[in-house]
């Protein structure tokens, strides 16, 4: 099993972004092990590109890539100041008053960030609770203050401008850097831009941002073909009867692996130089199944992730998201880097 990753993409796709807001830093979001393509690697490339400013969700996670980054770079970490957390190295983006005492108390000459919420009601400081610490928290000069847009790739969704102005408002006159767009707040155009822009799925080659370069292939080595006579199934359940001679083609891998179950009959396929071989059958714990009739000679791999069947094709025949056909990928996989 091969995992093929491009970081000359990444970096491209970075630079890319971080063009379409000319007067803004670009940072770049790594949570996840950089969305399960490997944290360390990424971020060392986008240093080199420019990269200063990285976006991480846990203080793990930070302490993990800290190591890899010259200490210029800046670490936030979006969980903020949890309890018990080892921010050594690290910048928490503080998400409640609760934190933001607790991090000047034990951190009180360390630098911290702020998150407000601007109407997406899942992290960040609300109107009220802000307004209320407001001067005590500028007086100490936070690294920015950022808030996060619930419906930015949707672009004529209301939402974005409720958001937008609903941040307007909390930050007007503060002296401090702002923040508000990833990937599809920097597609929506200047006005989300602010002084920091986060790009995020868009660095991996996912959607919003449909001029990505690809950055990932993933094949699949072949196990073993066999013939199907009509009337016999292939798989678990006997989900998929043959309604003609068939060639099957069985590959290492599955749910086990990432490959989610929905893929199951979904429309899915794996590819030979182009070539679809539809998935059929249930996706098992180590094993996919897949009908190469088509091809004249089945190969020794084929390809699940590749320029035919991109992260967002993929997750639309699941039933999902790029994102979590990204951070599904597991550990099994020969990880090549490009």
């Amino acid at each position: 099993m091969a995992l093929q990753i491009d970081i000359s993409a990444i970096v491209a796709n970075w630079k890319a972004l971080a063009a379409r807001a000319p007067g803004a830093r670009a940072a770049a979001v790594v949570k996840a092990d950089g969305y399960g393509l490997g944290a360390a690697r990424i971020v060392a490339a986008l240093y080199q590109a420019g990269a200063r400013e990285f976006f991480v969700a846990l203080a793990k996670e930070g302490r993990a890539i800290r190591p890899h980054l010259p200490d210029d770079a800046r670490i936030n970490v979006l969980s903020g100041h949890m309890a018990g957390a080892d921010l050594d190295g690290l910048v928490p983006v503080l998400n409640s008053a609760e934190q933001f005492f607790r991090d000047r108390a034990m951190r009180p000459c360390l630098p911290f960030a702020i998150q407000l919420d601007s109407g997406m009601n899942r992290l960040g400081m609300e109107a009220a609770e802000w307004s209320a610490i407001r001067a005590e928290v500028l007086a100490l000069k936070p690294a920015f203050i950022m808030s996060h847009l619930a419906c930015a790739d949707e672009p004529d969704h209301p939402a974005n401008a409720a958001q937008l102005q609903a941040f307007r408002d909390m930050t007007q006159g503060c002296d401090v850097p702002l923040s508000l767009a990833a990937t599809g707040g920097i597609l929506l155009g200047p006005d989300y831009h602010f002084d920091l822009v986060r790009p995020g799925v868009g660095l991996y080659g996912g959607m919003p941002f449909a001029d990505a370069q690809p950055v990932v292939r993933l094949s699949l080595p072949v196990i073993q073909t066999r013939p199907v006579l009509p009337g016999e199934f292939v798989g678990y359940g006997a989900t998929w009867t043959a309604g003609a001679p068939r060639r099957i083609a069985t590959v290492a891998a599955g749910y086990a692996d990432g490959i989610l179950r929905a893929l199951s009959s979904s429309g899915a396929s794996l590819f030979a130089d182009g070539v679809a071989c539809p998935i059929v059958g249930r996706v098992s714990m180590d094993l996919v199944t897949a009908d190469v009739t088509d091809l004249e000679t089945v190969p020794d791999r084929l390809d699940l992730i590749c320029p035919e069947q991109p992260i967002d094709v993929l997750a639309d025949h699941a039933g999902t998201i790029g994102y979590e056909i990204l951070t599904a990928l597991r550990q099994r996989y020969e990880r090549i880097y490009l």
